[in-house]
């Protein structure tokens, strides 16, 4: 029987619009078998989330994604199966949160120099109160006529150039692989193909990646075309990296990331959950 992973996923304990009770509701009903809730720079949302897989009879691992600027942008690295107690893991993605309040506080100041006033308290209030993202600001932005949709308002808005685009100061990409492997994790590079790097970079980024201990390219996202899956099969593959498969899912408002709706992996790549055990998969939070 063939088991269905979604290995990146996001609730309302960051940028997601479903509780983590109900992230997990919805991928049983979507089929999946092990799911990983992935939400940015937080593990805020584990414990819930493992307490409903297990009633729902859903394998679950812990998960996080944290921001790391490389190369002059932003990439996000997935954390798989660690332990969150850790403490040198939550030291970081505290740093990180710290920093996400000030850039939120600042996305607004920019916002009001351009005539959109309450863009701030805008986006707190359709948070969790405690992690503020561009996606609460894109989704005020939407509400309030600014823009038709999220893909758009970012790019009109939120982006490099744009009125409310703030520069990230993240994670090191080397710091935040120790920071999962410390914790008994395994790391991720976070949809690769969506980075519009050329072929060059991204392979030195890859490479770096891979130096300094990371394990896996999310090779099947919902962000990755058909060829584009196969593309980062075969950097894994040449990287000796495992490869992994994620919706990238946000809620029923982005219904081109639906929970489980993934092609398989392709052959030539070794699946992150290789050597996972049920032991593994179920543990408890």
């Amino acid at each position: 029987m063939t088991v269905l992973y979604d290995l990146h996923t996001h609730s309302t304990a960051s940028d997601g619009t479903l509780t983590p009770t109900a992230l997990v509701a919805c991928a049983a009903e979507a089929g999946v078998d092990v799911l990983a809730l992935t939400d940015h720079d937080t593990t805020e949302g584990l414990a819930e989330a493992a307490s409903a897989a297990q009633e729902k009879g859903i394998r679950f691992i812990t998960g996080v994604e944290i921001s790391v600027t490389w190369g002059g942008q932003v990439v996000h690295i997935v954390g798989l199966g660690f332990d969150p107690a850790d403490s040198t893991l939550q030291a970081g993605l505290a740093r990180l949160r710290e920093f996400r309040n000030w850039r939120a506080q600042e996305i607004g100041i920019r916002l009001a120099k351009h005539q959109i006033t309450g863009a701030y308290e805008g986006a707190k209030a359709l948070s969790n109160g405690r992690l503020i993202s561009r996606s609460h600001f894109a989704r005020f932005l939407v509400a309030n006529g600014y823009a038709p949709d999220m893909r758009k308002v970012f790019k009109q808005f939120l982006t490099q150039g744009k009125p409310g685009h703030v520069a990230g100061e993240w994670a090191d990409l080397a710091q935040a692989v120790s920071w999962i492997k410390e914790a008994g994790g395994q790391s991720v590079i976070a949809h690769p193909a969506r980075y519009s790097m050329t072929r060059t970079k991204l392979r030195r980024l890859i490479g770096e990646f891979q130096e300094a201990g990371g394990d896996a390219l999310e090779v099947v996202s919902s962000s990755h075309s058909k060829d584009e899956v196969f593309t980062m099969a075969r950097h894994a593959k040449d990287f000796s990296l495992m490869g992994s498969a994620g919706s990238d899912y946000h809620g029923p408002e982005t219904p081109w990331a639906n929970l489980g709706r993934l092609s398989a992996l392709p052959d030539l790549v070794i699946p992150i959950w290789r050597n996972w055990s049920v032991e593994t998969e179920a543990e408890p939070v």
